[in-house]
């Protein structure tokens, strides 16, 4: 793509780093698909580039995404890139990407997520990975999709958080990058389904960590990785 392409309607033109940034988007987004996070276009991604968001368009497959549909709101909401409808979930996009350090958000209607999501309000400790996202992960409880009420639900679930399950809905993470955010998904997903398994064998109940067994393998989670 060009250094600059002009937007065909609303608003102005796509700049370089928003460009690669979309491209990225348009990755992660096709990836919860193949992943089986996500079914047809249900979940949505974003990404901020400055005080651009770049969200994923309402009800488009993505595997249909071009360059050109590149679609981008304000911090306020208002659409300054593109002419596609952007995502129903805006509301909660914005509302992380205002209140919290984040790069990135992740939304999925996961199946083992979605399904404890019903069954309790916070994923017992059933992993050291729940560190990862902050600490134990909370259920917001069930607003309506796309409305402020459920954007509200989910950042008092967040709070302190970068995951958090969404009542009958389905999962939400944030994060630095597109990589993280989806990272952080994958991981939520992966331990709703083992606490499923262990609490599904018959006359077992599952082991689960304690608040300070928990801290401790936090506290060693920051160190992990490779330091550049």
């Amino acid at each position: 793509m060009a250094e600059q392409k002009r937007d065909q309607g609303k608003g102005r033109s796509v700049r370089a780093e928003e460009a690669r940034a979309w491209e990225a988007l348009v990755a992660t987004a096709r990836r919860t698909a193949a992943e089986g996070l996500v079914v047809g276009t249900s979940g949505n991604v974003s990404v901020r580039v400055g005080d651009t968001v770049l969200v994923t368009p309402s009800g488009v497959p993505y595997d249909r995404l071009t360059p050109d549909d590149v679609t981008g709101v304000a911090l306020d909401g208002r659409q300054v890139l593109g002419t596609l409808v952007p995502t129903s979930e805006l509301p909660l996009h914005l509302a992380i990407h205002r209140t919290a350090d984040a790069g990135a958000v992740v939304h999925t209607h996961a199946v083992h997520a979605t399904a404890v999501s019903t069954l309790v309000t916070e994923l017992p400790l059933i992993h050291y990975m729940a560190g990862a996202l902050g600490g134990p992960v909370r259920v917001a409880p069930y607003a309506t999709y796309g409305t402020e009420e459920l954007a509200g639900n989910m950042l008092r679930a967040l709070e302190g958080r970068s995951g958090c399950l969404l009542q009958n809905h389905g999962t939400v993470t944030h994060g630095a990058t597109l990589d993280q955010a989806y990272d952080r998904t994958a991981q939520l997903e992966w331990m709703c389904r083992l606490w499923l398994t262990a609490s599904s064998v018959p006359g077992l109940t599952p082991s689960l960590l304690s608040p300070e067994q928990l801290a401790q393998a936090q506290e060693r989670l920051r160190g992990y990785g490779q330091r550049r």
